[in-house]
């Protein structure tokens, strides 16, 4: 990987998207078998050290960059080397950035329908999947729609992601997205009753990134005047 590349494939992370804080209980399967792709080993007397990939989809706010970020988070704590990408904003440089990534434990790339109509960023990541695939490393994709309903132009990648791993990323319950946005203000050292969670939920947009967002006004806005989060207080603030 050139140093070019790597200069501007430096991504931070969010530090509260990990699998601990992505919620609810019909989502515990997927991230047990998220992690279980992750961590499993490659043999290395095996002569064939291809594997499949993970395909993520789902509408949008159901989580999926968060799922990516969590599973770039979960390589770390393994000590394996890992890259997110989110291809509307790589498509600002040459399709060359992917080269090499195949040399990274595990590559990431978030909203694969954003290339739906440039064969050549298609068969970049086609690529990259395949010659991650041969060095035994992994990768996961994730786009807003199943495979066939991404219209790809080339058959050769939604042919190449049907032959991975393929997994819907469910929208979260009203109860399940309050549950999560009181565990995402623990996180940041805050106390919200359920009853500020509740109204949260159902006066703000009902899509996590959102309510997140939200949350992190509330919390900057809290600590700037000095005062706890209450309804009141989010009715000054946000509404």
């Amino acid at each position: 990987m050139s140093k070019q590349t790597q200069l501007a494939l430096q991504v931070q992370l969010p530090d509260d998207e990990t699998f601990i804080s992505f919620r609810g209980e019909s989502h515990q399967v997927l991230i047990d078998t998220l992690k279980d792709y992750i961590s499993a080993n490659v043999s290395n007397e095996s002569e064939d050290k291809t594997i499949p990939g993970y395909y993520l989809f789902g509408l949008s706010g159901a989580g999926k960059s968060h799922l990516l970020h969590a599973s770039c988070s979960y390589a770390a704590e393994l000590k394996l080397s890992s890259v997110c990408l989110s291809l509307g904003e790589v498509q600002q440089y040459p399709v060359n950035i992917l080269d090499g990534l195949e040399q990274m434990d595990l590559v990431c790339l978030d909203d694969v329908q954003l290339i739906s109509e440039s064969t050549i960023w298609q068969q970049a990541v086609f690529d990259l999947y395949n010659r991650i695939g041969e060095q035994g490393k992994k990768i996961i994709i994730s786009g807003d729609k199943s495979i066939k309903a991404l219209n790809l132009t080339l058959p050769d990648l939604a042919s190449r992601l049907s032959w991975g791993y393929v997994e819907q990323v469910k929208l979260l319950s009203d109860e399940e997205k309050l549950l999560a946005l009181q565990f995402r203000a623990r996180q940041r050292g805050l106390v919200i009753s359920y009853e500020v969670a509740h109204f949260l939920v159902t006066r703000l947009s009902r899509d996590m990134n959102s309510l997140t967002q939200a949350l992190e006004t509330l919390d900057q806005a809290s600590i700037r005047e000095q005062r706890k989060i209450t309804i009141p207080f989010i009715k000054d603030i946000l509404l």
